[in-house]
This record gives C-alpha cells, sequence and structure tokens, in this order.
C-alpha cells in the first residue's frame, strides 16, 4: 500500500481555519500564567521604583470610615468627659486628698499617711465598721433567704400570682428617702402607729430608731421590706429557667419536695445566688440615705456606718483628708469583696480544666 504523504501545517499567522479563536484562548492562558516570562513569577518589564496605584474606591472607603469614626467621637464625647469629670477625676483627687490635711477652705497640707495611721487607731471609726459589718451580716442572708422562699411560693400557678408579684416587688422601686420618712413617722415613739398598735395588744410602747439596742435591727428590718423584692424578681427568673426534663427524671426516681430543692433547683440556682450575694454585701456596705434620713448615726453612734462616717468627717467635721482616707479604705474592702470570689472561681475553673485532662 502506498504511503500517504505528511500533511502540509500553516504558521499561526495564517488564514483562519475555524480553530484560531481556540488558540488565541490558549495564548491568552498562557500569557497571564505565573510560569511564562510575563506572569507574576517574573519581575521582567515591570518598574521597580512605582508602586501601583491605589483603586479610587478603596481611597473613598477610607475617607467615609474616617469620616464615620468621626461623626462617632463627636456623639460619645459628651458621655466621655461626664464620665471623667464625675467619676475619673474625683477618684484620683480623693486619692491625692486622702494624704493630706484639708478643711475645704484653707490650702491643703500634704500629711503622707497620717490619716490611715489615724483611722486604725480611732474608736468611733471601728465602731462605724463593727455597725457596717452588723447591718451586712443580718441583711445579705435574710434577704437572699426571704427572697428564695418567696420566689419558690411565687412560682407556682395560683390565683392572683402577678399581682402578688407586684405587690412584692413595689417596695424596691421606693427611694430609700422615702422610706426613711415614711417609716420615721410610723415608728414615732410618741406619736406613730407601730406604738398605737402595740398598745392595743397589751404591749408595752417601744423607742424603735430612737433607742440603742434597737435601732440598727429597725433599719435592717426596714432594708428587708424593700430589698427583698429584688432578690424575689432575679430567683424567681432563675427558677422558671430550671429545666423541666431535670425535674421530671428525678421525679421519676422518686425524688420528694425536700429532695428536688436540695439537688436540682438549689444547685441550678448557684450562679444567680452568687451574684445577689455580692450584690447586697456591696449595697449593704454602702448603706447611706436610709441612716442619714432616719437617724443620722444616732443615737449614742449605733447606726453610725463607714460611709455616714465618711460624710460626717468630710462635710459635718471638715476634715476632708481623712473622710477620704475611710473612703479609701471602704474601696479597699470592696474590692476585696468583689475580686476574692473571682478568683475563687477561676481556681475552681483551672481545677476542674485539669481534672479533665
Amino acid at each position: 500500500m502506498p504511503r500517504l504523504p505528511t500533511p502540509l501545517t500553516l504558521p499561526d499567522g495564517g488564514h483562519d481555519d475555524g480553530r484560531g479563536g481556540e488558540r488565541d484562548h490558549e495564548n491568552t492562558a498562557t500569557h497571564h500564567d505565573g510560569n511564562t516570562p510575563h506572569g507574576p513569577g517574573n519581575t521582567r518589564g515591570r518598574h521597580p521604583g512605582k508602586q501601583p496605584r491605589k483603586h479610587p474606591g478603596a481611597r473613598r472607603r477610607g475617607a467615609l470610615a474616617r469620616g464615620e469614626s468621626a461623626t462617632a467621637w463627636a456623639f460619645i464625647s459628651p458621655s466621655v468627659l461626664v464620665i471623667l469629670g464625675l467619676s475619673v477625676v474625683p477618684v484620683l483627687w480623693s486619692l491625692l486628698l486622702s494624704f493630706q490635711a484639708d478643711d475645704l477652705v484653707t490650702p491643703s497640707r500634704w500629711v503622707g499617711l497620717d490619716n490611715y495611721r489615724a483611722l486604725a487607731q480611732d474608736p468611733h471609726f471601728s465602731q462605724a465598721v463593727g455597725n457596717t459589718l452588723l447591718y451586712t451580716v443580718l441583711y445579705v442572708p435574710l434577704s437572699i433567704g426571704l427572697g428564695l422562699f418567696l420566689a419558690l411560693v411565687l412560682n407556682r400557678r395560683i390565683r392572683l400570682v402577678g399581682f402578688y408579684r407586684t405587690l412584692i416587688f413595689v417596695p424596691f422601686v421606693v427611694s430609700a428617702t422615702a422610706q426613711g420618712v415614711l417609716f420615721s413617722f410610723i415608728l414615732d415613739p410618741e406619736f406613730g402607729a407601730a406604738n398605737s398598735l402595740l398598745q392595743h395588744l397589751g404591749v408595752s410602747p417601744q423607742g424603735f430608731l430612737t433607742d440603742p439596742g434597737q435601732a440598727m435591727f429597725v433599719l435592717v428590718a426596714i432594708s428587708l421590706w424593700s430589698g427583698t423584692g429584688f432578690c424575689v424578681v432575679v430567683l424567681l427568673a432563675a427558677l422558671q429557667d430550671v429545666s423541666p426534663s431535670l425535674i421530671e427524671a428525678a421525679r421519676l426516681d422518686g425524688a420528694g419536695r425536700w429532695h428536688l430543692l436540695r439537688h436540682v433547683t438549689l444547685p441550678a440556682l448557684t450562679p444567680v445566688t452568687v451574684f445577689l450575694l455580692l450584690w447586697q454585701t456591696i449595697n449593704a456596705l454602702q448603706v447611706f440615705d436610709l441612716v442619714y434620713v432616719t437617724t443620722k448615726g444616732g443615737p449614742l453612734g449605733s447606726t453610725t456606718v463607714i460611709v455616714y462616717f465618711i460624710w460626717e468627717q468630710a462635710f459635718k467635721n471638715f476634715t476632708a483628708g481623712y473622710g477620704a482616707a475611710a473612703a479609701y479604705a471602704l474601696a479597699l474592702a470592696l474590692l476585696v469583696v468583689g475580686g476574692v470570689p473571682r478568683l475563687l472561681r477561676a481556681r475552681a475553673n483551672r481545677r476542674t480544666e485539669g481534672a479533665a485532662r
């Protein structure tokens, strides 16, 4: 059989035979490939001294972002100035004041740590610390315990439960000043409604806020009347968040009410209880309004708490430096109260993670 001749091929510059578009596409792909002399892997043909020009859209977006940032700062700057003027600056100024002898009239005098040394030896400050601790020890557990009891009662489906919840929470909304004025009239030893009721019951009149042995306990009772509502609302919300499946599983296992409360409900309320413990403790250590309106630290200093002592030293005795030193002693106590639980919780978390590993 005769051998066929080899077909001729036209060069690239020849006439188009219908496949020129495919070759052009392949050449274009090869042209943009990084392995070709004109690809990004090769720097020939570039100008090293010139930087790529930024796209106009990028410049526009940058200017827009800077404008939005300036607008945001313009809106929040009044709040920042208020915070600096009413929080940061007074804190720093009072810290410097605690190392000075200042009567708010004449020029101050630097005394170093003398104010703090005087606090340690002042029997009135020691009495104020003792009264504050007594108030805290009585108020905090009673408010949380009473709040838990009322929350458990109001967590049931009973008639007019919404009305009862509102009735318990309303005293919390009343200001401490209004509470003090109200109970000063009710507990007045001569004309108060409380002694009138006691006389009808055959009980001798009581001194209440004018009796050194009763005044602190009366203040705790007034604080419980107003502060328990907050604990009730928080604990009631936490109770409604307890998983019903856990309760049903415990009931199927034969758990009674006490076992449900001890092994299911209370463990679920632990985070909320810790929060209330810290919150109520901080509020108790800073109590002032109720004392100022009702007893003004009396009788015989039996209700003088730390914050009232600070006010008395700074604005009544005009020893502002001494009062500032007492304020920073209280701030240190609050820092310990807030920081120790966080450290203990962080240590417990590390132990849990270590045991899991």
